[in-house]
């Protein structure tokens, strides 16, 4: 950023090259839909690139990309609350993309079927939290950021963060209960004596 800056136009075009495709998906998590999600991130791009002169290296700038990202988003989410939809935080950014999952092994077609309806049901869990919960725990647990990187994005201290994501961990853990149950149950026809 700092040869940007500089006047560099390559090294935009790296950072964009580098940072594109994690920015659509982190933003496609948040507005859950496609279209808003790239337009989200030209805009944030074009922030960066509007704001290169004054840029100042106070902290990472991956921190200083997902701030203006999570305001943006934020900012959408609040727009468009009346528009409901129903479209998974982990679906492929294109219409025709598969994403990339090697299964440890083959799985029967039942198992598959319970391990996308439990993936569907951690989705909805996640888009179901307040917007600030929902934001740390993608930064944290999608684009493992620390909890110093975060608390920077949201503008928060680092303990308020930690509570922040305490009550988004433990509400998740209460409306993820049923799956814990369903886990420790034994499959159909196994474990069980004759």
């Amino acid at each position: 950023m700092l040869d940007v800056k500089a006047g560099d136009e390559a090294s935009f075009d790296l950072l964009l090259q580098k940072y594109r495709l994690p920015l659509v998906n982190f933003l496609f998590r948040m507005v859950r839909d496609a279209a808003s999600a790239e337009d989200l991130a030209q805009e944030v791009f074009l922030r960066v690139y509007r704001a290169r002169k004054q840029y100042s290296p106070s902290a990472k700038f991956t921190t200083w990309l997902f701030r203006i990202a999570t305001n943006l988003a934020l900012n959408s989410v609040r727009d468009n609350r009346h528009r409901r939809m129903d479209v998974s935080i982990d679906a492929p950014v294109g219409e025709h993309e598969v994403p990339q999952e090697l299964p440890a092994r083959s799985l029967r077609i039942d198992e598959h079927m319970i391990e996308r309806d439990r993936a569907q049901f951690i989705r909805h869990a996640i888009a179901g939290l307040p917007e600030k919960q929902r934001v740390a725990v993608l930064l944290h647990k999608y684009e493992e950021m620390d909890y110093g990187e975060i608390a920077r994005v949201l503008e928060c201290s680092e303990s308020a963060l930690k509570s922040l994501l305490f009550r988004a961990y433990e509400t998740l853990r209460v409306q993820l209960a049923p799956l814990v149950a369903d886990t420790v149950a034994p499959r159909a026809g196994e474990g069980r004596p004759a």
